[in-house]
């Protein structure tokens, strides 16, 4: 792999790189970055976790003009979690090329402060779609000078609904903007997207190669009822992990999840889409800072949370999907190191779990929690 100290970038954006701890790309970065600074369109697909946001964000931030008060460059996102930390990252990026203002604009953040913000005229914009058409039609926020847009996550993005909002923002790009697309994957409609709005763009591919997959121990346990919960607790007592993410499948659940264990003394809190949104930002800050041990998500109000060192993902719900087990379960055994998931499930699951595990091609050890708290491999599932 190509050493950053080897891009032909400014003195500036090398010193970012190297003040965040970045020497060696990841693919998509060696990738993407050369293509994107000769001006390229591009549609990448690539793995979470292999460094997207640097793959976009230092062409961006080194091509973005500071001496020019108005903006440059847009970048699309679904939630507000990956909005503020793909901001935090541009910013980072930015940190010795004076003049650069990065704003981030989402849903459940005052209105007001985000209009605060924009008067200090950024050149660069992130934003979920539904807030920047509010702001468009504000006329807080001008697209007719955007040289350079992202869409990050655009299979995401795409599958939550915003597909017309999305094509109504694009519609008011110039017709000149360099525009980039990362995805997981590549839909229908990410295809028609770039089919519509780039002209001949670079396709890229990263796949997930042995080398570079998540060393990620997986195990299944059946447990319903009141047990499910005591089997829980023998994994976190037993495991002492310093940072754990456990996910449910509804707003409610993990409410519940997370009140039955800070009565049991566990350093928990829970994120999901109905809390506000000064909330949802102290309890990341606090996680990723290690206050909190442990978080309890909805899938979607975990989408954008970039913290390396959880050491284990717990399905305390069986995921409705394998795609969903996937992103879950890559959230631990990041940046080379290892980690473990837990996919707790019902009698009623097992079809779902079988499907799952051809599906991922997962080797999965089954578990059982006797009466006494102890935690031992079966011999089948």
């Amino acid at each position: 792999m190509m050493e950053y100290k080897d891009l032909a970038v400014s003195q500036q954006m090398h010193k970012a790189i190297e003040r965040m701890g970045f020497t060696q790309m990841t693919e998509i970065q060696e990738k993407a970055i050369p293509v994107m600074l000769e001006g390229r369109e591009i549609i990448a697909k690539a793995p979470t976790g292999t460094g997207k946001t640097c793959a976009f964000g230092i062409p961006i931030v080194e091509k973005v003009e500071a001496d020019k008060p108005w903006l440059q460059a847009l970048v699309l996102c679904p939630t507000r979690e990956l909005c503020t930390q793909i901001c935090d990252d541009l910013r980072n990026l930015a940190y010795f090329k004076e003049g650069v203002r990065v704003v981030a604009v989402y849903g459940g953040q005052p209105m007001g402060k985000q209009l605060s913000a924009l008067k200090n005229r950024p050149q660069i914009v992130v934003a979920t779609p539904g807030r920047l058409l509010d702001h468009m039609a504000r006329k807080t926020i001008r697209l007719d000078k955007v040289k350079y847009a992202v869409l990050d996550e655009a299979d995401e993005m795409l599958d939550m609904g915003f597909f017309k909002d999305v094509r109504k923002i694009l519609d008011r790009l110039p017709k000149d903007k360099q525009m980039v697309m990362f995805s997981a994957t590549i839909s229908r409609e990410v295809m028609d997207i770039g089919w519509l709005y780039q002209m001949d763009p670079v396709e890229l591919t990263v796949l997930p190669v042995e080398a570079s997959k998540p060393k990620i121990t997986k195990y299944c346990i059946q447990s319903t009822g009141s047990k499910k919960l005591r089997d829980l607790v023998a994994i976190l007592k037993q495991k002492e992990f310093h940072r754990t993410l456990i996910f449910c499948n509804t707003k409610y659940a993990t409410s519940s999840l997370c009140g039955q264990l800070v009565d049991r003394g566990f350093a928990a809190e829970c994120l999901h889409g109905d809390m506000a949104q000064s909330d949802r930002n102290r309890i990341m800050a606090a996680y990723k800072a290690g206050k909190i041990a442990i978080l309890i998500a909805t899938d979607v109000a975990a989408r954008g949370i970039d913290v390396t060192d959880v050491d284990a993902v717990i399905h305390y719900e069986t995921p409705l999907d394998n795609e969903t087990y996937t992103h879950r379960s890559g959230r631990t055994g990041r940046a080379g190191k290892e980690g473990e998931a837990y996919l707790f499930y019902a009698p009623d699951d097992k079809k779902r779990l079988d499907n799952i595990i051809r599906y991922t091609k997962s080797v999965m050890i089954p578990l059982e929690i006797t009466d006494e708290g102890e935690i031992r491999e079966k011999s089948d599932k």
